[in-house]
């Protein structure tokens, strides 16, 4: 199988590539990256991209048919990826997350390439009161960032899908180490704290709720949907990615991380207003039609994992929040190096 992955030099890529060089050893891999995050290697013992077959560089809203029509499967990783990022460059969101991923699934499916998989996000459910939301309940998606994901969704589902096979994976709050490791994510971030300054600072009330998943058993998620059988559920289907016991409270995050890391202290703002994106997700579809492919790692595994990794990077920074480890500060610098305009190309120079 000749798999196009596009955004592989991100956080979740490198564990992906690994993954699939390790199960799927006789797949071609290509990668297709804009180059933003390269250099943003986080103890890596090789570059990442030493397992792929071929990389390209390039931005997915222009990625060339030629391409396309080369491959059997196209892995969608591409996207600005997180809310703060989103309300910085809200129509470059729009553009990446959703019409350039649209076009590339649709593109995909119109040369008859059998798989797309499309990594979307639980963050589309919102605000959720009551039980765990399931892929049936209204979604409710409160930032530029959630947004894209649900049209890019309402767009796979509507597409002529011919033979292909297309699955969007709404994937938890990502976790765990990287090769590219990002440190804008819950509990990651709660690591760094423990492991900078022996404190975690929980801005919210610590009451909202988030699913989380480990990158590691994200490409165990993406690995299903590239092999999937359709009789399980169809030409297209989304479907929530994670497992019911990861579902925690963000306080809960915090309490397990300081026993982890002896020592810590945890800082609540109990003062904090009301944390607009808080839900619980139910993983029963998921669990039903991937049964082989189910969310294996811990979360007191995910929590030492980091530990281990971040100390044989020697992290110490208690500024991390102003490092590369912020996909935002990179954009940021670029942008002010005058390397990247503010629709988040390159500018020739």
């Amino acid at each position: 199988m000749k798999i196009l992955i596009t955004g592989n030099m991100g956080y979740i890529g490198p564990v992906l590539t690994a993954h699939l060089r390790a199960t799927m050893p006789s797949a071609y891999l290509i990668g297709y990256d804009s180059g933003f995050f390269g250099h943003c290697l986080t103890g890596a013992a090789q570059l990442p991209e030493r397992l792929l077959n071929e990389q390209y560089f390039g931005d997915v809203r222009d990625l060339p048919d030629e391409l396309i029509k080369r491959v059997d499967a196209v892995v969608e990783l591409a996207a600005v990826s997180n809310d703060p990022m989103g309300v910085r460059f809200e129509q470059v969101t729009s553009d990446i997350n959703f019409k350039a991923a649209a076009s590339i699934a649709a593109r995909a499916a119109a040369v008859g390439v059998s798989r797309v998989v499309f990594a979307s996000s639980c963050s589309m459910y919102g605000f959720a009161e009551g039980g765990p939301r399931k892929e049936t309940d209204p979604l409710n998606p409160l930032t530029a960032y959630a947004k894209s994901k649900v049209a890019t969704e309402e767009a796979l589902a509507t597409m002529q899908h011919g033979e292909t096979v297309a699955t969007a994976l709404r994937f938890s709050t990502a976790c765990g180490m990287s090769d590219r490791l990002r440190l804008d994510l819950v509990l990651n971030d709660f690591v760094a704290g423990a492991l900078a300054s022996k404190e975690i600072t929980v801005l919210s009330d610590g009451t909202p709720w988030r699913p989380l998943i480990e990158v590691r058993d994200m490409a165990r998620a993406i690995e299903w949907a590239l092999t999937r059988d359709s009789a399980d559920a169809g030409n297209y289907v989304a479907v929530n990615v994670g497992a019911n016991r990861w579902n925690y409270q963000v306080r809960d995050l915090a309490e397990a991380v300081a026993k982890a890391v002896p020592g810590t202290q945890v800082s609540i703002n109990t003062s904090a207003p009301p944390d607009k994106r808080s839900y619980r997700v139910d993983f029963s579809l998921y669990e039903q039609i991937a049964p082989d492919h189910q969310p294996q790692v811990s979360l007191e595994q995910a929590i030492q994992g980091l530990k281990q990794g971040m100390e044989r990077m020697g992290f110490r920074d208690p500024n991390f929040r102003g490092s590369q480890f912020m996909r935002l500060k990179v954009l940021e610098r670029h942008m002010e190096d005058g390397r990247l305009n503010s629709d988040l190309h390159w500018v020739a120079t």
